[in-house]
């Protein structure tokens, strides 16, 4: 949605201008920036909610606090409501909201906050400041001390580097206060119990979740799109949002990428035709990937061979969904809820199984989801994740793990797909998983060109001199672009891994 900068100290305007521009593909509608007395902030802006009066910062009517917020609100209107007895609102923006709970009730309801956001509010009456991250790292932001000691943040590795080398990860599911240090306010909790409940009762309750979820997501004030690879996550994500497009009398837009003749091109044309939606894609070519791999290292900030893989498609289909939307709806997370991995088998009981998914739930803020929010704000355009709303995962987490695994008598995935039998047809349904740059046809053409380019002697000097181990020709590849964009020793620190590469 946007871009956020925010710091203690003070920022010499030529170079807040090149702050601002460096995240300007996060939010190329109105670009603002305030100085104030204690702080300096500035904000970069894609309007979604609040068309015409949500421009960034936002203060209260005193003026004393402001926000500078990335991301949405889901439940901004019900906390609105509870809120206007006790303030009153300057705006229609969702971020208002959050300024106005803190300022009301205090850091602490930042538990109430159902969302995906990253915000800094400061106070200038106390000369303090509150930054806080949604629960699972959706959205980014990074923080650190420049030279004079001062406080700063930002949505973006490139744009904190600009004023600091002492640049961190800020963590999920955390606030921050100089006076309290970081405070973790939610994390994902092991259920109290397992689901007492029939198979039939199990299934109910995910298709209302997942379609509660989908809901929540359609809440823009522009066009919601859905990306559409073929795939059974996908496929449930755009089936549902066809369904409630058309209640409303529309046609949900969808959107594909692919090579020539890949598999995620063939069966994305043959869902969109069973869902009715207004179908877009584009077939790139060998050159066009190669051309692409700097170009996604610098937006991925990262170098980790199976997300830049999977960065490329993604780069690609942002790129035309942007043409046509403002926001597109994702099937990621599908597979770490329900226990969609292969190697899942070997966690036969369900606390050890949702030790597991809680375990791979809490990486995926600087792995998959940091895929999704970069190469979605590569192209101006936000992207929204139903399958990683906090209330289906809590459902997920309460289902047996006899009942999610994958064996020989049940496929991956079987008590999703059975939750909404009849609503794709069979052979979309149960068809079995695939990795998106593998249907998408990525896989094959970046390890042909990864052995053509990095020689074996050159990859044993990059390992000689890395101060990390380079496990493949492919990391090696994304490795030497990463280097020369970010250079730094704790851009490195910065960087998820996956187990192989």
């Amino acid at each position: 949605m946007c871009g956020i900068f925010a710091t203690t100290g003070h920022v010499e305007t030529n170079k807040m201008k090149e702050i601002l521009e460096s995240m300007k593909h996060r939010g190329p509608d109105e670009g603002k920036q305030v100085p104030l007395e204690g702080f300096h902030i500035g904000h970069q802006r894609l309007s979604i909610i609040g068309l015409e009066d949500g421009i960034q910062p936002i203060s209260n009517e005193q003026q004393s606090k402001w926000i500078v917020c990335n991301g949405e609100i889901y439940n901004y209107l019900e906390l609105k409501d509870e809120l206007e007895q006790q303030t009153s609102f300057l705006t229609h923006s969702d971020s208002e909201v959050a300024l106005k709970l803190i300022e009301t009730e205090g850091v602490k309801s930042i538990e109430k906050l159902d969302g995906m956001f990253a915000f800094v509010i400061v106070d200038e009456l106390t000369d303090t400041f509150v930054a806080a991250r949604d629960t699972l790292g959706i959205k980014p932001l990074y923080y650190g001390r420049d030279d004079e000691g001062n406080y700063v943040f930002s949505s973006e590795l490139k744009t904190l580097y600009l004023v600091t080398n002492d640049v961190q990860e800020f963590p999920p599911g955390t606030y921050y206060t100089p006076e309290t240090g970081f405070v973790r306010y939610r994390e994902i909790q092991h259920p109290d119990q397992t689901a007492q409940t029939t198979r039939r009762e199990m299934t109910t309750a995910i298709r209302e979740k997942l379609e509660q979820a989908i809901e929540k997501r359609l809440l823009a004030d522009v066009e919601v799109g859905v990306l559409l690879s073929g795939g059974l996550d996908s496929s449930l994500i755009s089936a549902i949002a066809a369904k409630k497009a058309k209640e409303q009398g529309k046609t949900v837009k969808s959107f594909c990428v692919g090579s020539a003749g890949s598999e995620d091109i063939e069966r994305a044309r043959d869902v969109a035709k069973a869902i009715g939606s207004d179908h877009y894609e584009y077939i790139y070519t060998q050159e066009e990937l190669i051309e692409a791999i700097p170009h996604v290292v610098y937006a991925l900030e990262s170098y980790e061979p199976s997300l830049v893989r999977s960065a490329i498609p993604n780069y690609f289909v942002s790129k035309l969904a942007s043409e046509h939307v403002k926001v597109i709806l994702s099937g990621e997370g599908a597979d770490e809820i329900f226990a969609g991995y292969e190697y899942m088998k070997q966690f036969q009981t369900t606390e050890s199984l949702n030790e597991e998914i809680i375990r791979i739930i809490n990486t995926l803020h600087n792995i998959n989801l940091q895929r999704g929010d970069r190469m979605s704000m590569a192209h101006s355009i936000e992207l929204r994740v139903p399958f990683l709303d906090l209330e289906l995962i809590e459902t997920a987490l309460q289902i047996p793990s006899e009942q999610k695994l994958h064996t020989a008598e049940q496929m991956e995935k079987t008590i999703l797909r059975e939750s909404f039998d009849g609503v794709l047809p069979d052979q979309v349904l149960w068809r079995k998983k695939e990795e998106f740059s593998a249907g998408s046809g990525a896989l094959d053409l970046l390890e042909t060109y990864a052995n053509e380019t990095i020689s074996d002697s050159e990859l044993a000097r990059m390992n000689e001199a890395a101060p990390v181990e380079i496990r493949s020709k492919q990391e090696a590849l994304f490795y030497r672009y990463f280097i020369e964009y970010f250079p730094e020793q704790s851009a490195l620190e910065t960087v998820g891994k996956w187990a192989t590469a």
